[in-house]
């Protein structure tokens, strides 16, 4: 079991953290851009002494770039003006643990307040709605990276101690938790479904893959809202080559080698409900899964359905003991290239395990269906 979901400032710097421009603005501003438009933030700061350096940078495609810098009076107070060539998200900060995430664009009045000892989890913004939609995004995720940790450490200390009865159970909860928490931030998106936050959102903390229709139907929103937006831009690159092996479509053909040498198709196995599964003998969490696939491969392997499965081994000698030792009595293919594996990217898969469920036509009509959520699904499709 993986831990799939990281604090928004975390997400963010998963796109670049480190400040490679500077520039020279002025950070009080002027009297000329004030008059001409732009944004404003105001800030007052606890426990920062005077002189205090704020720093305020933007979140381009690769990473933070620097924009501003200014210093804290002995109230603690700050301030940036400046003008942006377009609505974006920004990243305040005193120092590394101590950050936080804005929307900014040129009719943007922000009041922020907050302690900077504490800023990621105690601070406060108004005068901005995308800024305030941030803060509440902020807020889930740091609920659900708490909520969520505490059930992997329960399923940690339960494998530690070979209790295996107990981690379906947790297991479950564990997928109700990230469920609950993406319901939380897709609520906000359709609160939202026009802000540049939400294509960030959607991007970068809700699971496209497994929410394509949900992903889609807000970039087909900011395309027409915010068509230049590199947010929206962003997004929509992202989900196309999602595109292809979305529920409902039927799924692209594999033709690999099997372990004996022989090459099996995909499609060859049409008429049987089959579980497309993507692994690799080095991955823990594929081999922690396989048990699963096992018991659900016992229960219902002579009534219509199979396992063909994709391996990213590079190592053939690995990937065959892999399969002996787990007891994988199914379809294995592999063409030994590691992520560069033709499946793998035909599939847009960047993480695994990663399975697809197809129907006996082929179609995809699930994904990313792990413990006893693939067995419940098999029941129902095979009722």
């Amino acid at each position: 079991m993986k831990y799939p979901m990281l604090s928004l400032i975390l997400a963010a710097a998963l796109l670049g953290t480190t400040q490679t421009a500077c520039s020279d603005a002025n950070p009080s501003g002027s009297a000329e851009t004030a008059a001409k438009g732009g944004y404003e933030i105001s800030g007052q700061l606890r426990n920062a002494p005077a002189g205090t350096p704020v720093y305020l940078s933007e979140l381009t495609e690769q990473q933070f770039v620097s924009r501003d810098t200014a210093k804290t009076d002995a109230q603690g107070r700050f301030s940036f003006r400046g003008t942006v060539t377009e609505a974006g998200l920004y990243q305040l900060k005193v120092n590394e643990p101590n950050q936080v995430l804005l929307a900014l664009d040129n009719n943007t009045k922000l009041q922020l307040t907050g302690d900077a000892q504490q800023l990621a989890t105690n601070y406060t913004v108004k005068g901005s709605k995308d800024s305030e939609m941030l803060q509440q995004v902020t807020r889930a995720m740091q609920q659900s990276k708490t909520t969520m940790g505490r059930i992997e450490q329960r399923f940690q200390l339960n494998a530690q101690a070979g209790r295996q009865d107990s981690m379906p159970l947790i297991e479950q909860q564990f997928y109700a938790a990230r469920d609950r928490s993406t319901a939380v931030l897709k609520k906000l998106v359709k609160q939202n479904s026009t802000s540049v936050v939400s294509a960030f959102v959607v991007s970068n903390l809700i699971n496209p893959d497994e929410n394509f229709g949900f992903a889609d139907s807000v970039a087909t929103g900011l395309k027409k809202a915010r068509p230049d937006s590199r947010y929206t831009k962003a997004l929509v690159q992202k989900l196309e080559p999602l595109r292809k092996t979305s529920i409902g479509t039927v799924a692209p053909d594999i033709s690999l080698t099997a372990p004996d040498g022989k090459t099996v198709a995909l499609s060859s196995l049409r008429g049987k409900y089959v579980l497309l599964d993507f692994w690799a003998s080095w991955c823990g969490p594929c081999r922690q899964e396989n048990p699963n696939v096992v018991r659900t491969f016992q229960k219902y392997k002579d009534k219509n359905f199979t396992v063909y499965g994709v391996s990213l081994d590079q190592d053939k000698a690995k990937w065959e003991k892999a399969i002996q030792v787990d007891g994988l009595t199914w379809t294995h293919v592999s063409d030994l290239k590691g992520w560069q594996s033709a499946a793998g990217q035909q599939y847009g898969v960047t993480g695994i395990p990663m399975n697809f469920l197809l129907d006996p036509q082929g179609r995809i009509v699930a994904k990313n269906l792990r413990g006893a959520a693939l067995e419940a699904r098999l029941a129902k499709e095979l009722k």
